[in-house]
């Protein structure tokens, strides 16, 4: 099995924004967790992340002819990118939506996700474990 990661805007800054909310540890780091977490199993896990809606909407497109599934944190664009939910909607392969902090205990704004809306499920608040769960789900349902 491949799964594709996608992360989205800021989350190249992970480390250095907001540790209270999203920890101490960089993305590669968090990119190693991962796949020490998977280092014995047979899935193997690519990484993608960008700050432009546009490039996550191209990447999405193009990833049901590579990947088995995706697990995508959007970041700010879950909020409100109907982009990145029509290129979801689009694909033939499960996403799977992730977030590092619970988003129904943060802000009013943050917690809707319509990127969400086209997604098998979502996976809020577990912090990096998130995204483990995330490709365990993938794994076990599809």
């Amino acid at each position: 099995m491949k799964i594709l990661i996608i992360n989205g805007p800021n989350l190249n800054r992970l480390g250095k924004r907001e540790k209270n909310i999203y920890g101490a540890q960089t993305l590669d780091e968090v990119n190693s967790f991962i796949l020490e977490k998977f280092k014995d199993s047979n899935v193997n896990i690519d990484f993608f992340q960008s700050n432009e809606e546009g490039v996550i909407v191209t990447k999405i497109g193009i990833s049901e002819e590579f990947y088995d599934g995706i697990v995508i944190n959007p970041g700010a664009y879950s909020h409100y990118s109907i982009a990145i939910l029509d290129a979801i909607r689009s694909i033939d392969i499960p996403v799977v939506e992730v977030h590092i902090s619970n988003i129904l205990a943060r802000e009013d704004y943050r917690k809707k996700t319509i990127t969400g809306e086209g997604c098998v499920g979502i996976i809020s608040g577990f912090g990096y474990y998130s995204y483990v769960l995330g490709v365990e789900a993938l794994i076990n349902k599809f």
